[in-house]
């Protein structure tokens, strides 16, 4: 027999949105893009005589295993798997699924988890039926901070399943990173976008996009455009830690329209004005130093600007003002990303700016008990990874 790949790696990167959140509802321009912090998902078949389905949470240090048999009785209509086509969890298959869940005895301090465990059973058997496997978890980016936990999930998953599977034309020998064909990723992205649906209900799919193809989106009632950064951006990421509950801001922003329609339309036009122009910095060529630094300026004043917009919308909270009060006194501007009412904040570094002044903005934030990461933004999506060689 041949030699076949039985393990693979795929990660995909988490995203922020840079500008337009809240007001893209209403019908403005937002601005996604992915940063290079990641999800990772190794996933290795293993023999037949093992015969249990296996997922390991590696950061939570949590173990799933389900016997093939149970899978096959509870789940039964995956006896022929089919990756090229994506289907929607049904309500009766979702009810199945939880059965199997609940077998598993998840801590009650971990039962959020519950749904991305359900995605995973969905997303294995649809792709994959009832080989027995090993699959193993990994991410640096913190969950429910609306850095795109979820979706890079998914879209990791959807691309290890996918990998291994005859959807693919990969070159098995490539031992390092390498991106899939841009209409494997449209497969993955279509899976990762029912993973996301079992996990959120009605996600827009803005997530699982940026993760999937990298760089930047452009999104706009419910058209996304993929765009393309000619300038690398290093972005402080600050987490407040402080949890919130998006259904529950969207909700307050629509609140405040409805009491004051015409003020409110005219924030949204002025974010859509942002939105639009970022991208067009964003898109044009920095051909030296001089340039880098005045688009930077620029994006500065956007996001401060954007920033201010938000708090028109009643969407800050007082962990996020003690960040920008924090960044502006090292003269950094910032602004919320994603829901808001808590969750990150995003500051923008500059590329002349001292290492020195970096590592004192972070020691202030995180004595405040916030937690920083520093990352780039607009890079790769979803990669690939072939572990060994394994003989069959």
């Amino acid at each position: 027999m041949g030699r076949t790949r039985t393990e693979v790696t795929a990660r995909a990167p988490g995203k922020i949105i840079l500008s337009g959140e809240h007001a893209v509802v209403h019908g403005s321009t937002a601005v996604a893009s992915s940063i290079n912090l990641y999800t990772s998902v190794s996933l290795r078949f293993s023999s037949d005589s093992e015969n249990v389905l296996k997922l390991e949470l590696k950061d939570m240090e949590l173990e799933f295993s389900w016997p093939i048999e149970r899978l096959k009785q509870v789940l039964p209509d995956f006896d022929s798997p089919s990756p090229s086509a994506p289907k929607s969890c049904s309500t009766d298959s979702l009810k199945s699924i939880a059965s199997l869940l609940e077998e598993q005895n998840i801590p009650e301090a971990k039962i959020t988890l519950a749904s991305g465990v359900s995605a995973f059973l969905w997303l294995y058997t649809c792709i994959h039926g009832y080989k027995p496997a090993i699959v193993t978890l990994t991410s640096e980016l913190p969950l429910g901070a609306g850095l795109g936990s979820s979706a890079a999930f998914c879209v990791s998953l959807s691309g290890a399943l996918l990998a291994l599977s005859k959807c693919c034309e990969l070159d098995y020998n490539q031992q390092s990173w390498v991106a899939l064909k841009d209409s494997e990723l449209d497969l993955v992205n279509k899976w990762a976008f029912e993973g996301e649906k079992i996990i959120h209900g009605k996600p827009s799919g803005i997530d699982n996009t940026v993760s999937t193809y990298g760089n930047m989106i452009q999104f706009r009632s419910g058209e996304l455009t993929r765009m393309k950064t000619s300038m690398p951006l290093k972005m402080l990421i600050t987490n407040t830690k402080v949890g919130r509950n998006t259904k529950a801001l969207v909700a307050g922003v629509s609140e405040r329209t409805l009491h004051h329609p015409n003020a409110m339309a005219s924030v949204f036009d002025a974010v859509d004005s942002i939105s639009k122009e970022l991208s067009t910095i964003i898109q044009t060529p920095a051909p030296n130093e001089i340039a880098v630094t005045e688009k930077e300026e620029k994006l500065e004043e956007l996001m401060e600007m954007n920033q201010g917009l938000l708090q028109c919308m009643g969407v800050s909270h007082v962990s996020i003002e003690t960040v920008l009060r924090t960044t502006l006194k090292y003269k950094l501007r910032s602004k919320l990303t994603g829901a808001g009412g808590g969750g990150c904040v995003l500051t923008l570094l500059p590329t002349l700016l001292s290492n020195i002044v970096v590592d004192k903005v972070v020691a202030e934030l995180e004595s405040c008990g916030f937690e920083c990461f520093i990352a780039g933004i607009g890079g790769n999506g979803l990669e690939v990874c072939f572990n060994d060689s394994t003989q069959t």
